[in-house]
């Protein structure tokens, strides 16, 4: 397991994965749930979103937890998996069982997450943390989904992009000060 460094003013670049990679976070009724479940534990643990991007199989997020005692990384990746779980489980149920086959050749029955913790890597500078900011708005570029970051619906791109630009209710709010 990796070791982890839950340490106040460090960045986080998280990503985590579906268990066997199956694509379908991205779904216009599955990736609503993540983003809103996203927000949520973004406001529980005090935790200020720099970027994110929702991907077929995985998630990338890069926060930074606010206060000098912030809450461990794990806890707020939990905060995210568990409901979000759930309520995707509930959407699988009815609609598309053999992806519920998939996701419950589990020992434990129904898993959406892949086994561990993900990848969790602090982040200090500016530099660093613009050079994740990029990545992740790329990702769906070079995974040939999009032609340019701006088409992607499940990313904060037009956030960081286009300020002015209404975003929907359920998608986790940037904060472009915490770039620094």
């Amino acid at each position: 397991m990796p070791r982890r460094y839950d340490l106040p003013n460090h960045a986080h670049e998280l990503t985590f994965s579906t268990y066997r990679s199956v694509h379908l976070l991205s779904r216009n009724d599955i990736a609503p749930i993540m983003l809103e479940a996203v927000t949520r534990a973004c406001e529980r643990f005090d935790v200020t979103m720099l970027a994110f991007v929702i991907m077929p199989n995985h998630v990338h997020l890069l926060v930074r937890p606010m206060g000098d005692d912030p809450a461990p990384m794990k806890d707020y990746l939990a905060a995210i998996k568990r409901p979000a779980s759930h309520r995707i489980h509930r959407i699988l149920e009815t609609t598309l069982l053999e992806i519920e086959a998939k996701l419950s050749k589990s020992r434990t029955g129904f898993r959406l997450w892949q086994h561990g913790g993900g990848y969790d890597r602090n982040l200090t500078s500016p530099k660093a943390i613009v050079a994740s900011i990029d990545y992740i708005h790329d990702n769906p570029v070079r995974k040939n989904l999009c032609a340019h970051p701006s088409e992607w619906p499940w990313s904060s791109w037009k956030q960081w992009h286009q300020p002015e630009a209404q975003v929907r209710g359920f998608m986790p709010k940037i904060t472009r000060e915490a770039v620094r």
